[in-house]
């Protein structure tokens, strides 16, 4: 199944097209330009070097923040152009911004907490710890804050607790984690374990999923508080 995954939530914008696990393409544009002049060339220009139309994308991902609130409002309506221009209903898949940067480190044992510029003094930041699978596990839920509420004296403690252990088992792996890769592949690769999970909460069985499914309140871009 083709995948085409789409970032938008930060400074940087991201484009990937995949084949099931296969990276087809890919690009990333840190430009003093808005999203919406690199997205949809760089996806037009992969497109047709892979030799692909945008009706043989079987599934859309897309980061949903926290992060630009602008940046977020030119991916969601970018994507809903291109799930209508398909011509057939295409599944889309919200997918958060930090549990994408938490999979670059899947598998390690100890807790993980991706952050992101929230200005004024503030940053956007999440818990994660890796399952039986070696995926990260929600363990404190996205929230904005200064870094010291986010990183508190409870993460430090509990991580504390598990620094033994986790540096042995670390050490037991016997290689480095791998390199960090861009977020958009990242959450590429955790929409076809969210898609199955959408399908099954969505209580009005959505074709589409419920990323794109308003009266259910899921993929809507999350606006810093004022």
């Amino acid at each position: 199944m083709i995948t085409l995954a789409i970032d938008t939530a930060t400074k940087t914008a991201g484009v990937a097209l995949l084949d099931d696990e296969r990276v087809v393409a890919e690009y990333f544009f840190q430009l003093p330009v808005h999203h919406s002049e690199t997205v949809l060339p760089a996806l037009q220009r992969g497109l047709r070097l892979a030799a692909l139309d945008i009706g043989d994308v079987g599934l859309i991902a897309l980061t949903v923040g926290p992060g630009s609130f602008t940046g977020l409002r030119i991916g969601a309506s970018t994507v809903k152009g291109l799930a209508l221009a398909a011509g057939t209903p295409v599944p889309v898949v919200g997918v958060s911004t930090l549990e994408a940067l938490a999979y670059n480190a899947a598998g390690f044992p100890g807790l993980v907490c991706p952050l992101l510029d929230a200005r004024k003094g503030e940053v956007y930041g999440a818990l994660y710890r890796a399952d039986g699978e070696g995926f990260p596990e929600t363990l404190m839920e996205e929230r904005i804050g200064a870094p010291a509420e986010i990183v508190g004296r409870h993460v430090l403690a509990e991580d504390a607790l598990h620094h033994a252990g986790a540096r042995q088992r670390q050490d037991d792996m016997g290689e480095a984690l791998p390199a960090v890769r861009p977020k958009v592949l990242r959450g590429a690769g955790i929409v076809r374990r969210q898609l199955d999970q959408v399908r099954r909460a969505c209580p009005g069985g959505c074709e589409v999923g419920c990323g794109a499914c308003r009266k259910h309140g899921r993929g809507r871009a999350r606006r810093r508080p004022r």
